[in-house]
């Protein structure tokens, strides 16, 4: 019988765990805190230029969720992040100092890179 509640627990216990990680690899869990948050797309009106820059430190989707919101926080930019190539396209509307742009992804956790 013991046995039994043993197997049982470790069953229980392998089933929890297999959840996770099917959530964690669908990108609604992770390494940073995931969830099922969802960040506005921002849109800019006339788009005059744009630059890429070298992200580093993300590791999930969430990752990149939190790169683009920090970036769409800047009036006059729009971020988008392509998670598998660590890199991020920043579109400018207005002009918007590089600096500015490193401080903030620098500040959520994140190296930054011209390219």
């Amino acid at each position: 019988m013991e046995n039994f509640v043993i197997i049982g627990v470790i069953a229980a216990v392998m089933v929890i765990a297999l959840l996770a990680s099917i959530k964690h690899f669908k990108g609604e869990g992770g390494c940073c805190g995931g969830g099922r948050y969802r960040p506005k797309k921002k849109k800019l009106k006339g788009v005059r230029f744009q630059k890429r820059f070298r992200i580093g430190g993300m590791h999930c989707a969430h990752c990149k969720r939190r790169v683009e919101e920090t970036v769409n926080d800047v009036k006059g930019v729009a971020g988008k992040v392509d998670l598998k190539k660590g890199v991020l396209t920043v579109s400018y509307a207005e002009d918007v100092a590089d600096e500015r742009i490193r401080e903030k992804i620098e500040k959520a956790g994140y190296t930054f890179e011209r390219l």
